[in-house]
């Protein structure tokens, strides 16, 4: 048995779904809160007391709000990724995809670029890249290593948390975000913590653009070592059948009409950011505004309502588990945060760490928590307030230990497949195929991420 097989084997064995998880983490987090803490209402039972921070928790507005979000966020950017232009874009670069190292050089290169726009857009993005490269080895009858080239196309989902749509960079860009999550205690946090500090950091810059040339460098040599065999991949482009709109009809089908909405809507954005402010600033980028430009896009790439609403109904499965999930991990935090649990495990890592080593050691908690709750908006809602909490009794910078969780949660996608089950799908690889290769990928990022927080 292969190691990778063997790999695999040990993540089916050990890991339950992912919901299933959520509910497990749930129990041990109610179970751990009522042996370990006090009472916090003693004129009420203390399982009665947790019972209703949990309710408190799963409903509470603010992360309500933040849940809608990220959904959003991915059902608009796989939508864009599915659109003509896109696939047209995709389809002019495969041609220059001639061979196994350049093919994974160029996908890696390009979906890293995109994934640090969008998560959403950069793992479709990478999967139909993948799979349109395949197609073309396929019918020109090329060697190719087809796994590898699935690998380069999950790379990805590696970077994306130090990128625009990363969930707790733009989070805490988000006026009184922090401060509500911190509602009820004497913890003074900041209203915002700038894009400038986190994901336009000097660190995060430096480090976005070592992982852009070494991911695709590496792995142009590996393909060249790793040529692979002829493959027998079938093009799944369907013909449109071309029909006569009537009546209002013509207004779902109409070119001229989403132009004009989506153009308006990226008219406003420019306004908002550009003309608007005095001087421009980062400020205005928070979830509500890259969901606003990505709605705006993706009318705009559609060729009319019709096509894009279809493309959000064949989208929209992917944010099942956000939708679901999310609640009760506000739920857990709910527990955490009412219960003392965030205080306690927030002077642990005051008593183990200092501000060296403190973003080395949230880093590692961040990856193994990725593990369990893959999702970086659900991490930040358990893991955000213990981190904030202890960076401020040690005296780290807020941003950099947020950019510590953010690295953390997406290095250990390489390892946990729960993201790649969408690019599984649509190049038809399984997991066990790709994982030898995002293996490779985890080790560099380990170097990279623990390199920057350490020169920085």
């Amino acid at each position: 048995m292969s190691f990778a097989k063997k790999f695999e084997n040990v993540f089916r064995s050990l890991l339950p779904s992912p919901f299933s998880i959520a509910i497990l983490l749930t129990l041990l987090t109610f179970v751990l809160a009522l042996i370990y803490t006090d009472n916090q209402n003693p004129e009420n039972y203390h399982v009665l007391n947790l019972l209703s921070s949990w309710e408190n928790g799963i409903w509470n507005n603010a992360l309500l709000v933040f849940a809608f979000q990220m959904m959003l966020m991915l059902v608009l950017g796989h939508t864009l990724a599915l659109s003509n232009s896109v696939n047209s874009l995709i389809s002019k670069i495969t041609r220059f995809c001639s061979s196994t190292a350049n093919a994974a050089a160029i996908i890696s290169f390009f979906t890293i670029i995109v994934s640090l726009f969008n998560w959403g857009l950069g793992l479709i993005f990478g999967a139909i890249f993948a799979r349109k490269v395949a197609e073309n080895a396929s019918n020109k009858k090329i060697n190719l290593n087809y796994p590898l080239i699935g690998a380069a196309g999950y790379s990805g989902l590696m970077v994306w948390h130090g990128g625009l749509s990363g969930s707790a960079p733009i989070k805490v860009a988000e006026k009184n975000h922090l401060i509500e999550m911190f509602e009820g205690s004497d913890f003074d946090v900041p209203s915002t913590i700038n894009l400038s500090e986190t994901i336009f950091s000097q660190m995060n810059i430096f480090v976005s653009i070592l992982l852009l040339i070494v991911i695709p460098t590496f792995l142009f040599y590996l393909g060249k070592n790793n040529t692979g065999k002829k493959i027998h991949i079938i093009s799944q482009e369907t013909k449109k059948e071309k029909r006569k709109y009537i009546g209002a009809e013509k207004i779902d089908h109409s070119k001229l009409l989403s132009k004009i909405i989506s153009i308006s809507i990226l008219g406003y954005c420019f306004y908002k950011s550009i003309l608007l402010p005095e001087v421009p600033s980062l400020n205005v980028i928070t979830p509500n505004f890259i969901n606003l430009i990505l709605l705006g896009l993706g009318i705009f790439f559609h060729s009319s309502f019709s096509q894009f609403t279809i493309a959000i109904t064949g989208s929209i499965k992917g944010a099942s588990g956000i939708l679901i999930q999310f609640p009760l991990y506000f739920g857990i935090m709910g527990i955490m945060k009412d219960s003392g649990i965030v205080s306690s495990l927030s002077d642990f890592f005051v008593s183990i760490s200092n501000e060296t080593t403190f973003p080395i050691f949230t880093f590692i908690s961040a990856g193994i928590v990725n593990i369990f709750v893959p999702s970086g908006g659900g991490q930040w809602a358990i893991q955000g307030p213990i981190i904030i909490e202890a960076a401020n009794q040690i005296g780290c910078s807020f941003s950099k230990s947020i950019m510590a969780l953010a690295y953390g949660d997406q290095l250990t996608n390489m390892l946990q497949p729960f993201w790649a089950l969408p690019l599984l799908g649509i190049t038809g690889l399984k997991a066990k195929e790709i994982l030898p290769y995002t293996l490779y990928l985890f080790l560099i990022g380990c170097l990279i991420f623990v390199g920057g927080l350490l020169l920085f």
